[in-house]
């Protein structure tokens, strides 16, 4: 088996919250984004889709199992259930770049649905805490899951979460918690 490039989760690992989301292969390759950074999913609901045993097996998603997924109803809920977690909101009309956004381990970093962001109350509430990816060229906004790629790497990059990396020496994983 080929070696891979790992390196030791972090003590306090982020938590990537999707708002609603609607469409199943977005979720799936956040769920394997969580799973290769060992960062917590948060499903905020309602859902564009089901996420049963059956539902992912027949999407062919086989890493589900090493995600930690926590489904919420709403949004709410999972701000009341996780008050030690800061909130940074990533929206396509954030007026601030990700770049300037303050990232600590353990921050709740919010993305919302596809079709139309975060609900308005919700970035009313972090309007101080709302961020957006620059963009060259005038596309609307940038697929969900390579803004949750594009922020989480960079947040670990930013708190030391890819130092120490290495090969592992037998194609195994060592470093998962």
């Amino acid at each position: 088996m080929p070696r891979k490039l790992r390196v030791p989760p972090l003590d306090r690992p982020f938590r990537i919250v999707l708002v609603e989301p609607e469409i199943p292969p977005n979720t799936g390759n956040i769920a394997r984004l969580c799973a290769a950074t060992q960062s917590d999913l948060h499903l905020c609901g309602p859902l564009g889709f089901r996420i049963d045993d059956k539902s992912v097996r027949r999407a062919g998603v086989d890493y589900w199992h090493l995600v930690r997924l926590h489904v919420h109803p709403d949004f709410e809920t999972f701000a009341t259930q996780h008050a030690d977690s800061r909130v940074r909101l990533f929206s396509a009309n954030g007026t601030r770049s990700y770049l300037d956004a303050d990232l600590a381990p353990g921050d709740a970093l919010v993305f919302g649905k596809e079709s139309a962001g975060l609900p308005r109350e919700i970035l009313d509430r972090y309007q101080r805490d709302t961020y957006g990816i620059p963009t060259a060229g005038p596309v609307r906004s940038l697929n969900l899951s390579t803004a949750a790629a594009i922020v989480l790497y960079d947040a670990l990059r930013r708190v030391g979460g890819l130092d120490g990396a290495a090969l592992d020496p037998d194609g195994g994983v060592d470093f998962v918690r």
